[in-house]
């Protein structure tokens, strides 16, 4: 317990002061960097429509004006302070910010109907029952984590399954390590190696102007592949410190633990839970059919979660009231994710009005231009990993990023699908280990692991993760992943 005290002082800034502190070096770029900008030709997107790309090779530096230094120091500061509402009317970001409130509303109702924590307990409950089972529980429950993550970004509702998955992995013969790792690790494998995510993979395709969950059967291979090495991962860790709790390097903190007993388990699933259920996954294939058949985008997808959101409310015995409270809470838990997207395209607007995006593309352009589209794919997945320490928020980050490295993809020869991909990688991978994200932090506090702690054992994991990233980026790009 030692480590206690410096994780209890360690107070990671707040996303919306980073965003806010970078619209601010924005506006000072906007002095340092000389104005320029390239020519722009419209194509036709399949899926989506017609998208605005840079011209490669015709970038072109501009002449500031003549306005003197006061004008333009109160001209800054006039964008810094409306940065925030133009972020959130711009005609990219809003409706990807309401697309996000409304459908965590639906899910808000999905959680509220405790059909997935009663489906949880009764599948826990036989297992302890069952050798087989026994056998077989890390590697199925981080298979269904890892596909709540992939399929609609199970993330914060992680959370609070670690109340029941350390109890039971302390009974088990484990530790707290494997069972805060279980659901936690599984949705973000999930989540980072996502096929149908709309607020990772969604979001970035839209704004990089790509059809709407393309190229999801990449993703699915290599979804297996990192859903696979995480469980692996997990499972050896789990059977060595079965064979000998010493091991554990939380085996003195999980002593404590142990003593406090595993909470009772009951099945607790009723057929009301059942047809929630039902009506979910229900959902979630005309989600799938309605996106490859009849080219479903932002608009169609939020108004089919709206209706399911109604429909489980019914289903689960909510009631209007119950279902509107529900609902309203899941807006109200996201609203943070909607300022930060907000926040996040406020500065490429205070970018875009000094005219110095397209000269920022240009230098990343010409760095990584000579290295070839292999590298420059790696170095994008790089520099999309940097960046989430700082702003640890798919949709945020997507909306921070994606305007920048999807022209630039077309400025370096790699499909804009593979700049996704770099990206989803690059934005998920660490969240399993930053101390700047709000669910690891939660997670690691309720299963009383410190960071330090935690950092230490999962970077073995991390580093095999990366080195599968970037065999998957050199893949996409030997394939031409588009």
């Amino acid at each position: 317990m030692a480590d206690a005290p410096t994780l209890s002082r360690f107070r990671a800034p707040d996303t919306t002061l980073i965003l806010a502190g970078i619209i601010v070096f924005a506006a000072v770029l906007t002095w340092i960097v000389p104005p320029g900008e390239y020519a722009r030709a419209e194509i036709e997107v399949e899926g989506v429509g017609t998208r605005e790309v840079v011209v490669p090779g015709s970038y072109g530096r501009m002449e500031r004006g003549d306005e003197g230094v006061v004008s333009r120091l109160l001209h800054s500061a006039a964008m810094v302070l409306q940065a925030p509402i133009r972020g959130f009317v711009d005609e990219d970001a809003a409706p990807i910010i309401a697309f996000v409130l409304l459908v965590g509303g639906a899910f808000a109702v999905l959680t509220e109907t405790g059909a997935v924590d009663a489906a949880l307990r009764r599948v826990v409950s036989a297992a302890e029952r069952s050798p087989t089972l026994d056998v077989l529980l890390i590697p199925l429950f981080i298979a269904i984590f890892s596909l709540g993550g992939a399929v609609f970004g199970m993330s914060e509702e992680t959370i609070p399954f670690v109340l029941i998955f350390v109890p039971l992995a302390l009974a088990l013969g484990y530790d707290s390590l494997t069972g805060a790792a279980i659901p936690f690790l599984g949705s973000a494998a999930g989540f980072a190696s996502a096929f149908f995510n709309p607020f990772t993979v969604g979001v970035a395709q839209g704004i990089s102007g790509v059809a709407l969950f393309s190229g999801a059967g990449f993703r699915v291979v290599l979804w297996v592949i990192v859903t696979a090495v995480v469980a692996g991962f997990v499972m050896w860790h789990a059977r060595r410190v079965r064979r000998d709790p010493a091991r554990s390097p939380v085996h003195a903190i999980d002593a404590a633990q142990k003593g406090e007993g595993l909470v009772e388990v009951e099945s607790g699933f009723t057929a009301t839970h059942g047809a929630v259920l039902l009506a979910f996954a229900a959902g979630i294939g005309v989600l799938v059919a309605g996106v490859l058949l009849a080219q479903w985008y932002i608009v169609e997808i939020a108004a089919l979660f709206v209706g399911l959101g109604v429909v489980m409310g019914a289903v689960g015995g909510l009631g209007g009231n119950g279902t509107a409270r529900a609902f309203m809470m899941g807006v109200r838990d996201l609203a943070p994710t909607a300022v930060i997207i907000g926040l996040a395209r406020g500065i490429l607007i205070v970018l875009e009005d000094g005219h110095v995006v397209d000269t920022i593309l240009d230098a990343l352009a010409s760095g990584l231009g000579g290295a070839g589209a292999t590298l420059a794919a790696c170095a994008m997945f790089g520099i999309q990993t940097a960046i989430n320490f700082f702003v640890p928020s798919g949709s945020g980050q997507a909306a921070l990023t994606m305007p920048l490295m999807a022209p630039l993809a077309d400025l370096v020869g790699v499909s804009r699908q593979t700049a996704v991909l770099a990206f989803q990688m690059g934005d998920g991978f660490t969240n399993m280990i930053i101390p700047t994200s709000a669910v690891l932090m939660g997670v690691l506090s309720l299963a009383k692991v410190p960071w330090p702690t935690w950092a230490k054992w999962v970077l073995p994991l991390q580093l095999l993760l990366v080195t599968v990233g970037l065999v998957a980026l050199v893949i996409a790009v030997g394939i031409g992943y588009a």
